[in-house]
């Protein structure tokens, strides 16, 4: 019997309650695509789930790794449908406000995919290098936009609205995937499966070991609520921070401009002591004085994408409770903290929320166990792996927990493609920050470019299984003709 509530139910049981669901589909006037007059039968014991697609690649999460991933497979043939949950493709990019995308310091590490996104940015008028940072500033809605157009030119079917709820097995490999849609209950049949959740769900529902938390605590690291923040005077902003107060370590000028301080940080920011005197007024608690973050939006003007605030580490990203007492509790600190400045920065003296999140930024909640498990001594040591899908230097910035060194300048560690598939299931491969990888290394790896460069490598690995008959599990990166790879590498 397998538990899906806090009640038990059988897998029989909870399709007969829902069933319902699936079973009407077609009424109302409405008819059900053509791929859904097939039916799943014998997937689900007697049960007979419609299927919606029959594929050769699902992609589960459009997030940067998943959206790369789908591309990639449809680019090399395959017949792929991605699954996203929201309304729009590029993750916490897009729908969490997560921006810009930070530099890997990882000489040569942008791989096609991530240099093609790169250059459509430009087609879009938005120059992505501020000359300076090395970060990939965008626009959310224009990234939407632009893996709209990607997925439609590679052929890519996306499925909006459509949460993941079960996996159904065959031996060790994946027959199908349950998903919940704005109609109902439906089955998606794939010959490989790429698990692009962040939280590792597909894997987990397929019965693959997995981690949470970092090892000597159980915590999670602590989660975040971006928001972005309206009718700023960029200009007034630049000249109190970077010329009335000095502060520095920001190179670059307005359109690029960001603000920062951090406490618990051994950096010292300029910053630090406003945001203080708003504890000892009253005016902030200290957990919402702790972490504060802000980037200018290229396109917007005046407005900025607060990388704050910081929820506290005992909400946890893995318990579904605790999570949603986070974004209550997220929410309450983002108003006193944009009520303060708005009270005390100058620049923000007629600034307003102008949009939420539309999830919770995650930077870590669960890393499954592959067949190969990355560790802190691969970053110290730039690891090199022949099948090597990827490399990066971003440091170890395990928030709450340790803030490492960055390694020698030219310096950087590799990923390999072991680290993206499991011994339990054949024609898996997990991509983004659920990786096999320990919590600390987990730190350095889970940024966007290089979750956009796993993706890349699995969706190529994914389309050239199916084409050569070979499970994803047993497929050698290092084997594929180089000229057929993403990244090739340099050990």
């Amino acid at each position: 019997m397998k538990q899906f509530f806090s009640i038990p139910i059988s897998r029989r049981d909870f399709v007969k309650i829902t069933g319902m669901a699936a079973a009407g589909m077609a009424i109302e006037g409405g008819q059900l695509p053509k791929a859904a007059a097939q039916k799943a039968s014998g997937l689900l014991g007697e049960e007979n789930m419609p299927v919606l697609y029959d594929v050769d690649v699902c992609v589960v999460g459009g997030g940067p790794s998943g959206a790369a991933a789908a591309i990639n497979a449809a680019r090399k043939g395959a017949k792929t449908v991605l699954v996203e949950r929201g309304v729009a493709l590029g993750g916490l990019a897009v729908l969490g406000c997560v921006y810009p995308f930070m530099d890997t310091h990882a000489p040569d590490s942008d791989t096609p995919y991530v240099s093609e996104v790169k250059e459509r940015l430009r087609q879009h008028g938005i120059e992505p290098y501020d000359g300076v940072t090395g970060q990939t500033w965008h626009n959310p809605e224009t990234l939407a936009l632009i893996y709209d157009e990607m997925c439609s030119e590679a052929g890519v079917e996306i499925l909006y609205q459509a949460v993941l709820a079960d996996t159904v097995k065959e031996g060790a490999k994946l027959k199908a995937v349950i998903v919940q849609t704005i109609a109902g209950l439906y089955a998606i049949k794939a010959r490989t499966f790429v698990d692009a959740t962040g939280d590792a769900y597909l894997a987990r529902s397929a019965g693959v070991a997995y981690e949470r938390g970092y090892e000597k605590t159980g915590h999670n690291q602590p989660l975040s609520f971006r928001f972005e923040m309206g009718g700023i005077d960029v200009e007034r902003l630049y000249q109190y921070v970077a010329v009335e107060l000095k502060e520095d370590w920001c190179k670059s000028k307005p359109p690029y401009f960001e603000i920062a301080e951090a406490m618990h940080r051994k950096q010292r920011y300029k910053l630090e002591e406003l945001m203080a005197q708003g504890v000892a007024s009253g005016e902030l608690t200290q957990e919402e004085a702790e972490y504060m973050q802000g980037y200018t939006i290229l396109g917007k003007n005046g407005v900025m994408s607060m990388n704050c605030p910081e929820i506290p580490v005992r909400f946890s990203a893995t318990d579904p409770v605790s999570y949603s007492k986070a974004v209550t509790y997220g929410r309450r600190m983002m108003h006193h903290i944009a009520a303060y400045l708005i009270r005390h920065l100058p620049g923000f003296e007629n600034a307003f929320i102008s949009r939420e999140a539309a999830m919770l930024g995650a930077r870590e909640s669960w890393r499954i166990r592959g067949k190969y498990y990355l560790v802190e001594d691969d970053y110290h040591n730039q690891s090199r792996f022949p099948d090597a899908v990827c490399r990066t230097a971003w440091f170890i910035d395990a928030h709450g927990e340790k803030i490492s060194e960055k390694l020698p300048a030219g310096g950087f560690y590799e990923i390999p493609y072991r680290s993206l598939v499991t011994d339990e299931i054949k024609n898996l491969i997990v991509v983004g920050r659920a990786i096999s990888a320990s919590f600390i290394l987990q730190a350095s790896m889970r940024i966007q470019a290089t979750c956009m460069s796993i993706g890349e490598a699995a969706g190529i690995a994914a389309a050239w299984g199916i084409a050569h008959k070979v499970d994803a599990n047993e497929l050698k990166w290092e084997n594929l003709p180089q000229k057929e790879r993403s990244y090739v590498s340099a050990g």
